[in-house]
């Protein structure tokens, strides 16, 4: 009887988020506010191990909440937990549960209970445009593809049995342990697919669904999000008659979620996704890219365009790294300078900041060229360095196969000084240095939900002010090998980044402006 209930009352809650969106079109949900966050970015397998596997886990992120607090984190986004055959997890084999490694449902919710009590939010990611072979529905279509169930697949020639092809053409994916399997296409805007999305949604924004959100995610990043899926023609206006739907049956459970869009095309700035698909806020990749060149000229022109394409009350996510590129500190000339500097534009420009988990230790990683999915870029996604040695049983070592190239060209050591061990105590190492920042950007508004001016002075100088009632500041970098110096307002006052208006190449200040000062020009010393 209890089982029927559940059933009755989700879907009416289903029902009931329907008809709200129906009954109300004129009706503007309260829109999430991105700007006095700061994300962290978890590649949930290689964070933190808890019970001596070596996988990243659930109570691994739960038992890290101090070390996440003491950065400033007040959200964390964490990479697909549902179960997989791969290790990143992306191509389900069910989209219902959590993968075994990581945990039990009773873990993951443990995690979202401790993490709201800590006043950090959860954002999950998602990619549902794509199963893997031993999914249900796979195996209910190759067992009859008249089923119901495969309903949900996209077919090439259903007479036939033959699936669509999955992403990238692909229609193996060969797994870390070394098996290989199909993996294909959802059939997305298929009425079941669409019900069957909504209510799973559902599951995770209110997993009782008595109305309280305490026990929900406070949002979603949706990754590979098209319009067109894959560019094919097979699966078009998606922004209209999949994605918005979905999420306006949502926000009617809960008008304060997040959607992140990952832009499948890193080159688009995201405007049909924040207008058309109406999701919250998207990923700054234009700004991303002149960012790692430490480019003045093209980071203000990717400031200009981001700002023009960023409708009111819609994000962008700003970002150095995340588990699809090279970590920064892998760039080839990189300094420890530069490396700073990065992190103080991410906290200090219009946008919401996100820390991909290590960014803030100085994690190294480069893709290896000629492997396949499985093995090339685990490089990006190494084992968050808690202590000084492999050893330590918090390490997430997966991926620990001597002789394997991923594992012997690693880049990870121990005792290199990249841990929270050897970096916390010291105070001039870059871990504190972004707990500086991300304390600089909670005590100062202007910093969060300010106006932004950017300028560029003499041959070097980037500078951005920012501005919120009368509280200005004004961040300073300096954009070239050269020593320069700032003579403008607030070069007078001390750099709450603890340097001064003498600037070291690449080197990065911050000023406490008083009220209506004059611009002045940089001097070259």
């Amino acid at each position: 009887m209890a089982k029927w209930s559940r059933q009755l009352a989700r879907m009416a809650l289903v029902a009931l988020a329907a008809g709200a969106a129906a009954a109300t079109p004129a009706t503007r949900p309260v829109a999430p506010d991105l700007r006095d966050e700061i994300v962290y970015h978890i590649f949930t397998r290689s964070f933190r191990d808890s019970n001596g596997d070596r996988q990243g886990d659930l109570n691994g992120i739960t038992a890290s909440i101090p070390y996440l607090k003491s950065l400033g984190v007040t959200a964390v986004l964490l990479t697909p937990l549902y179960p997989s055959r791969v290790y990143h997890n992306y191509f389900a084999t069910d989209f219902a549960g959590i993968d075994p490694e990581f945990g039990t449902m009773a873990d993951y919710r443990q995690m979202v209970r401790e993490l709201h009590r800590n006043g950090i939010k959860i954002y999950l990611d998602m990619e549902f445009q794509y199963v893997a072979e031993g999914h249900p529905w796979w195996t209910a279509a190759r067992a009859d593809r008249n089923a119901p169930l495969a309903d949900h697949l996209l077919w090439r020639d259903r007479a036939a049995g033959v699936m669509e092809d999955g992403p990238f053409g692909l229609r193996e994916i060969r797994h870390f342990g070394g098996d290989t399997h199909g993996v294909t296409t959802v059939a997305l805007t298929h009425p079941r697919s669409q019900a069957y999305f909504t209510r799973y949604m559902l599951d995770w924004v209110d997993p009782d669904h008595d109305g309280r959100l305490d026990d929900g995610v406070d949002g979603f990043r949706l990754d590979h999000m098209m319009d067109d899926l894959d560019s094919r023609g097979l699966q078009t206006n998606l922004f209209a008659d999949f994605w918005k739907p979905l999420f306006t049956r949502l926000r009617a459970a809960n008008p304060r979620l997040m959607f992140v869009a990952e832009q499948a095309d890193w080159s688009d700035i995201g405007t049909d996704y924040l207008t058309r698909a109406d999701t919250s806020a998207v990923f700054a990749f234009p700004l991303h890219k002149a960012l790692r060149r430490f480019d003045r000229e093209a980071i203000m022109a990717a400031i200009a365009r981001t700002a023009a394409a960023t409708p009111a009350g819609k994000h962008q996510l700003l970002f150095a790294e995340n588990h699809d590129v090279n970590r920064i500190a892998s760039d080839p000339g990189i300094t420890p300078e530069q490396l700073r500097t990065a992190a103080a534009l991410i906290f200090g420009l219009q946008g919401t900041p996100s820390i991909y988990y290590g960014q803030e230790l100085g994690m190294r990683g480069a893709a290896l060229p000629g492997f396949a999915d499985d093995q090339d870029a685990i490089p990006l996604r190494e084992a968050f360095k808690w202590a000084a040695t492999d050893a330590a049983p918090t390490q997430a070592l997966w991926y620990r196969r001597p002789g394997a190239a991923y594992w012997d060209q690693r880049q990870a050591r121990d005792h290199d000084g990249i841990s929270v061990a050897e970096q916390t105590g010291a105070p001039g190492s870059l871990l504190n240095h972004y707990r500086r920042l991300a304390q600089l950007r909670r005590a100062h508004p202007a910093l969060r939900r300010g106006t932004q001016s950017v300028r560029a002075d003499g041959p070097s100088l980037l500078i951005i002010e920012r501005a919120l009632g009368r509280e200005r500041l004004v961040l300073v970098a300096n954009l070239s090998a050269a020593p320069a110096r700032y003579d403008g307002p607030g070069a007078g006052t001390r750099d709450l980044l603890g340097g001064g208006p003498r600037l070291r190449p690449w080197q990065a200040a911050l000023f406490k402006l008083p009220p209506s000062s004059p611009p002045r020009r940089e001097t070259r010393r």
